[in-house]
């Protein structure tokens, strides 16, 4: 009975990481002042893509992270923040290049990472965060 119940057990906690998954965006979303701390808070791990209209290199990075966004479901949220709409963030945040991204840790910022990486590099500094 224990070898039955050991099952269930793993496949129960399978089935709720498959549902955490779900709930998580499989695209950036949009972070304004008014509600960067409740959505840095929201999920365990979250990176905040700094960024304004008019930098060729945020545009550059764009596609990759909506790219990382749809693979990474269920283990990281990606977020946008327009500095030049949301300048309070960007100056709390030290924000004084872009692009520029943020990883938030249970809330805490735990990397930055400055300049337009191409996908590999950005997942080889993104991978040890996940796990």
């Amino acid at each position: 009975m224990d070898d039955l119940e050991a099952i269930r057990k793993k496949r129960l906690q399978e089935l709720q990481r498959s549902l955490e998954a779900r709930q998580y965006p499989a695209e950036p979303v949009v972070v304004t002042d008014t509600g960067f701390n409740q959505f840095i808070s929201q999920y365990p791990l979250v990176v905040i893509d700094c960024w304004a209209q008019w930098c060729a290199p945020c545009r550059m990075l764009s596609p990759t992270i909506d790219q990382l966004a749809s693979e990474l479901q269920g283990k990281i949220v990606f977020g946008k923040l327009d500095t030049d709409h949301n300048p309070k963030t960007a100056q709390n945040m030290g924000i004084s290049s872009i692009p520029t991204l943020l990883v938030f840790r249970q809330g805490h910022l735990v990397d930055r990472i400055s300049g337009a990486l191409p996908k590999q590099p950005l997942l080889q500094r993104l991978t040890p965060f996940i796990y």
